[in-house]
């Protein structure tokens, strides 16, 4: 009863803190929100405590949310920006975990070196997530965003499988060779990856299977869709392998074979609205429960370094500012690093960071925020070693890494919106040409075809149709279809005639819905008519209004 109540208190929260950010009369981003309301959540007033168990996070919320945003990639996009992403998800990793652990090493002496590379380990993914409840949609460049999302997903494996990597050595169930190192860190991802396409492309195959004997049904399908992160990830972990690169793998695929582009229109609307409210309340969950950990983990912390001599309670937080500053210096030397190289040795064929301005270098730089990831890492380090002692300076590695996932969400949002300014949008002119000539292109064959079906309805006597009939309904689609081909229309003219034949259309809608449930109250129609209508309405609705 208690977990249930719980989780239902968090959901409400979830709700109302994007309620406040709305109303508010000055921005306050949505994760920094959620991490407050947690906070004030765990304070004796309201005194709700959440036992966080790091796997039981990692499973629950881990593959669904990478699963869906991976779903929402393009193959070709992560393929086009590959170098980039591997540079930074794979190579500033291990950058980030030898420079910042020598770092976090030199001003805590205290930790010891391999614990220091754990701390670095869990600081070194970034979170997209965290990023988009920042600066909002539209406005980092396209080809930015793609790469720090591109980044975020595979960042978190090399992150975590590292971190495995130093808890062993620490606890002496592995002695430490870059190369047995690097064979287990392959093994360990590309295995995950071969997991997650291997069984997303049979699961494809049942699902579009199983859409022939469901008919119209999509509840069916969208339920195992569901299911479908959280069983490559548990056959990956199972398997020794990465669970969180295989959902990765998995939401690429199901993106790639087209499983949800080619399915039903129902199954299609209700699979987007299913996930779009799961990502709502999960993302929203996370965000609380790390602001439900925060004062638990600052009181503990506080209280182990009073009794600590090694360390001065209050240098703790100013080691937080020292580490962060630490990271965002390692991440812009990386970045500029890549920009010289693409310009200097790669001319021919240089990475997208050529084009870069020291703007932009710095926006990527202080978008790589920290977030669930790197709360889940540092909770799931052991308390205890083997021979029964305590791991060493577990208390100030988790305040650690609690105050940089908070510090670097404030300096994201003090910071982007200065270097991104208030004319940055994510469609290019380039974008906008590609848009208006796919337009264009599309409206040709529409019309090309409309014409066909016309002729061939004009020759078949069987259908039994008034030619004059065939005739206008044909020439009224086909107008239609020409405006869409016309060049001399404005996108000025289109986006206003476009909006009010959506607002002329809504109005009717909703004209119809009032007058069915009217005839309903004058008992003029069953409840099952009602209801048939009511859903015709419905789904038309949705495809007006996300047009």
């Amino acid at each position: 009863m208690d977990i249930l109540l719980t989780i239902l208190v968090l959901a409400l929260v979830v709700s109302l803190s994007s309620i406040i950010t709305r109303i508010a009369p000055f921005n306050i981003p949505l994760p920094l929100m959620q991490i407050a309301a947690g906070t004030l959540l765990a304070m004796p007033v309201f005194g709700l405590h959440v036992e966080f168990n790091p796997e039981l996070f990692l499973l629950l919320f881990i593959p669904p949310l990478l699963f869906s945003e991976s779903s929402r990639i393009q193959t070709k996009d992560f393929i086009k920006h590959g170098r980039e992403i591997v540079g930074l998800a794979l190579i500033l990793v291990l950058i980030t975990i030898f420079g910042v652990g020598y770092v976090i090493h030199m001003i805590l002496p205290n930790i010891p070196l391999i614990a220091a590379f754990a701390l670095a380990a869990v600081l070194s993914p970034t979170d997209a997530v965290a990023l988009l409840g920042i600066v909002g949609k539209g406005k980092i460049h396209k080809n930015i965003q793609e790469i720090l999302e591109g980044e975020a997903l595979m960042n978190d494996a090399s992150g975590l499988v590292a971190l495995k990597f130093a808890i062993a050595i620490t606890m002496g169930t592995m002695e430490f060779s870059i190369h047995g190192a690097t064979i287990e860190f392959f093994w360990v991802a590309l295995g995950g990856i071969v997991v997650g396409v291997a069984i997303t492309w049979l699961y494809g195959k049942i699902l579009l299977l199983i859409s022939r004997y469901a008919q119209d049904e999509p509840s069916i399908q969208i339920v195992l869709m569901l299911l479908l992160p959280f069983i490559v990830y548990l056959v990956a972990e199972h398997a020794g392998l990465s669970g969180i690169l295989a959902a990765v793998a998995a939401g690429l695929t199901m993106s790639s074979i087209g499983v949800v582009h080619h399915a039903p229109l129902r199954l299609r609307l209700k699979a987007r609205s299913t996930w779009s409210m799961l990502e709502y309340i999960f993302n929203g969950m996370v965000f609380l429960i790390l602001g439900l950990q925060l004062p638990e983990i600052v009181a503990e912390s506080f209280t182990r370094a009073e009794i600590d001599p090694t360390v001065e309670t209050w240098y703790l937080v100013l080691d937080i500012i020292w580490i962060y500053c630490a990271l965002m210096f390692l991440r812009f030397s990386w970045l500029w690093v890549m920009r010289q190289y693409s310009l200097k040795v790669k001319s021919k064929h240089p990475m997208i960071f050529a084009h870069y301005s020291t703007r932009d270098l710095l926006v990527a730089t202080f978008a790589g925020v920290r977030g669930a990831i790197t709360l889940a890492g540092v909770l799931s380090i052991p308390l205890l070693l083997p021979d029964g002692e305590l791991f060493p300076a577990r208390y100030q590695l988790v305040f650690l890494a609690a105050g940089v996932i908070v510090f670097s969400l404030l300096c994201g949002v003090v910071l982007l919106p200065l270097l991104l300014g208030k004319n940055v949008t994510i469609i290019s002119d380039k974008l906008q040409k590609e848009e208006k000539a796919a337009r264009m292109f599309m409206a040709k064959v529409a019309i090309v075809t409309v014409q066909k079906k016309q002729e061939r309805l004009l020759t078949d006597s069987t259908e039994n149709i008034d030619n004059d009939i065939i005739l206008e309904t044909g020439a009224r689609v086909i107008g239609y279809l020409r405006r869409g081909e016309d060049e001399s229309i404005t996108e000025e003219i289109n986006h206003q005639r476009e909006k009010l034949e959506r607002a002329f259309t809504l109005a009717a809608l909703n004209a119809k819905r009032a007058a069915i449930y009217q005839l309903r109250a004058k008992q003029e129609v069953s409840d099952e008519t009602m209801a048939k209508i009511v859903q015709e309405i419905d789904l038309l609705e949705v495809l007006i209004a996300e047009h």
